[in-house]
């Protein structure tokens, strides 16, 4: 006689389904709502959709992924690597700037906070003062985060260490990418058709970067903890 599996309830599934369904969820609510309540209207699809996928991505990795044991100084090391990190990927996308330089210094009439319009994910807020700029655009920072959670792990696994900084220079590929794209424009000729070419794709080629840096410090291949050695 055939016996029917048991059902898993939502409780049962892996804690990183159950984080990336409940953001699809949240995020589904908040398209919905913004282009019912605002005339804004979708002309590239993808570009909508580029922001979950940067957070969903970073919350999946980061739910799934463990951190070894270790003693109390390696943590300490491992967080200042993460931060250090993190602040170099915000540093290199413009979410984080000194504005102390120069000649003339900050007009007065840009300082203090700005909040931008734009599809949720992309809508800007910034805070400008004399001395530093700080820019948050959300799928920017949740899915850096993400990285450097990711980094603060790897860290902290040994071999991972040497992971991390070879991935580090790829993963600031993805927030710096319209930076070396426009100079490498310049070594082949500044031309106009290439340089606008390479912009409209920056967004794609980025998100493409990222998606990689996050499988490679997740997955780690060809590396093996030392740690995770040693307990067995």
């Amino acid at each position: 006689m055939a016996h029917a599996s048991p059902t898993r309830s939502p409780a049962d599934w892996p804690t990183g389904t159950r984080v990336v369904l409940a953001a699809v969820a949240v995020e589904a609510a908040l398209l919905v709502g913004y282009f019912l309540l605002t005339p804004a209207r979708v002309t590239t699809p993808r570009y909508v959709l580029y922001p979950f996928l940067w957070i969903n991505a970073a919350l999946w990795a980061a739910a799934r992924t463990s951190i070894p044991r270790a003693p109390r100084r390696h943590h300490l090391v491992a967080a200042v690597v993460a931060a250090g990190y993190f602040l170099l990927l915000a540093n290199w996308a413009g979410l984080v700037t000194l504005t102390g330089g120069g000649h003339h210094g900050v007009l007065d009439g840009v300082l203090g906070l700005t909040i931008g319009s734009g599809s949720p994910g992309w809508a800007r807020v910034t805070f400008i003062t004399r001395t530093v700029a700080v820019s948050f655009i959300p799928y920017r920072v949740i899915g850096y985060l993400g990285l450097a959670y990711l980094v603060y792990a790897a860290t902290l696994d040994v071999t991972g260490a040497v992971v991390s900084g070879a991935i580090g220079l790829l993963s600031c590929l993805s927030c710096s990418f319209p930076i070396l794209a426009s100079l490498l424009t310049g070594v082949w000729g500044g031309s106009v058709t290439l340089l606008s070419t390479v912009y409209a794709y920056s967004v794609d080629v980025s998100t493409l970067a990222f998606f990689l840096s996050v499988g490679l410090l997740y997955w780690r291949p060809g590396f093996v903890s030392v740690l995770s050695s040693d307990e067995d």
